[in-house]
């Protein structure tokens, strides 16, 4: 069974900074493709960074650009999101995702596992 399990997530100010982890267990690690992904109360789920299973490809949602970066750990089975200069906007319940397949995806329908998710909160 693949388990995905967020943390790191809490209550900040604009400008501040936070790391989000995601540890999974239960697959192949070092083989899965990331992603975060988040939704915002009254909207879809929406995309916001993934990387491939070497780390070395790397995508982003426009938003998020310069201010967010994607990594991951192969040896401790973990993804991060390092999140740089929050605006209010950014507040959501975050989730990360496994993805079985080869092709790195930003659209959620594909990914495969998903986290319970952890909230963020921004405040202005």
């Amino acid at each position: 069974q693949v388990q995905l399990v967020e943390s790191g997530g809490g209550l900040v100010q604009t400008g501040d900074s936070l790391r989000l982890s995601c540890t999974v267990s239960g697959r192949t690690f070092s083989r899965t493709n990331m992603g975060w992904f988040r939704q915002a109360p009254g909207k879809e789920r929406e995309f916001v960074a993934a990387v491939n299973w070497s780390g070395l490809r790397t995508y982003y949602t426009d938003s998020v650009k310069g201010r967010f970066t994607i990594s991951r750990d192969n040896a401790k089975n973990t993804v991060y999101l390092q999140m740089n200069s929050l605006k209010p906007e950014d507040t959501a319940i975050y989730y990360c995702a496994a993805d079985a397949g080869v092709v790195l995806s930003t659209i959620s329908n594909l990914y495969d596992y998903w986290g319970q998710g952890t909230q963020v909160t921004v405040s202005s």
